[in-house]
């Protein structure tokens, strides 16, 4: 459990916080449901947020926007803190903000400059340590690939993928074992993604949506929004790739391929689709067990259908030879207290044998 400095602004974690993998153009104007979870995972009401525009090309504006649209959906405080080089990225004035931060948001734009800029410095092990913590870690685009261990600094779109398609960074390795893509579906980035689970197969290739976010907490990741999240697995791949010459088609046999729309949940470790769709309360689960169990017994008495009558008046005799030895067993077990028996006396005992069944025979 850890606590910040000001015991009044109390940060209490269990675990690591969850990852905003966005992929780019998030509803700002309506719904708004991506940025919704992102404040609600980092505190709700509570939230205390820090922009980090280091990628955009844009001045103060963007972090006014992002301010506004935060505070609007209920964070209690939202700064910007934007190191522009790595000498401010060791600067502890740009640091401070983050150690009280409940959530972190980095904005889209130039994924190689907040690549050169953040990582490996004290205010990428900063937002490293945040995330440990319990504080939510999130971006857009740019803010979305630096989570990876190896980023996507840029490349071609193109649905075939070829040799030398895209570049590779240093992320900040909070997401493991993946290389996350975004404005996936729009920009038609399917085969550069593919081409580098290809060049690595031990690596999950994550292509996000816009409008739509891969939440990953520990092992597992949740889709949010309005588009999809597209995973390529190549742990079986048959491919060319180490052979292919400058921009040659990669061959990319036997990749196992996961399009997950919103409320799906995937387990990265294991590779393997967990649950989709909304899924029921506690008390509707159990009205749907009852129902199974009815219609197992139901199934039941239909096979049962056709057995001769014979069959049901033995198994009623049975149970009313079941019912009279346990009165039986009861009636023993309680001493009488009116009437002791006398020498040679028997005590009645009820009669065990049900009467006859008149019906048994048709």
């Amino acid at each position: 459990m850890t606590y910040s400095s000001d015991m009044s602004q109390q940060v209490v974690s269990s675990g690591p916080g969850a990852l905003f993998a966005i992929g780019g153009a998030e509803d700002k104007l309506k719904k708004r449901t991506v940025l919704q979870e992102f404040v609600e995972a980092a505190g709700g009401p509570k939230a205390r947020i820090v922009v980090v525009p280091t990628a955009s090309a844009l001045g103060p504006d963007v972090t006014d926007v992002y301010s506004a649209l935060f505070s609007a959906l209920g964070a209690a405080s939202v700064v910007g803190v934007r190191p522009e080089n790595r000498e401010d990225a060791d600067d502890p004035a740009f640091i401070e903000p983050l150690n009280e931060a409940t959530g972190i948001f980095m904005t889209g734009g130039n994924q190689l400059k907040l690549s050169g800029v953040v990582t490996g410095t004290a205010f990428g092990r900063a937002v490293t340590a945040a995330h440990r913590r319990g504080a939510a870690v999130g971006g857009t685009s740019a803010g979305a690939s630096i989570l990876a261990e190896h980023m996507i600094a840029f490349g071609r779109s193109g649905a075939t993928p070829r040799q030398r398609m895209s570049q590779l960074a240093g992320g900040l390795g909070l997401v493991q074992g993946a290389i996350v893509d975004q404005h996936f579906a729009q920009r038609n980035r399917y085969g550069r993604l593919l081409s580098l689970v290809a060049q690595s197969p031990g690596l999950l290739g994550i292509g996000v949506d816009e409008d739509t976010a891969a939440v990953v907490r520990g092992s597992h990741l949740e889709v949010v929004g309005r588009g999809a999240v597209t995973i390529f697995d190549g742990s079986r791949i048959t491919s060319n790739a180490h052979y292919a010459k400058r921009s040659e088609a990669i061959l990319a046999s036997g990749v196992v391929l996961h399009v997950l729309p919103a409320t799906s949940t995937f387990d990265l470790r294991a590779r393997a689709l967990l649950s989709y769709g909304p899924q029921p309360p506690a008390e509707e689960l159990a009205e749907i067990e009852q129902a199974e169990a009815d219609l197992r017994k139901l199934a039941r008495d239909i096979a049962a259908e056709g057995v001769s009558p014979r069959y049901y008046a033995e198994q009623k005799r049975r149970a009313g030879k079941r019912v009279a030895r346990r009165v039986s067993s009861a009636t023993e077990s309680r001493p009488e207290a009116t009437e002791p028996l006398s020498a040679g006396a028997e005590r009645s005992r009820p009669d065990t044998e049900p009467p006859a069944d008149s019906g048994t025979s048709q």
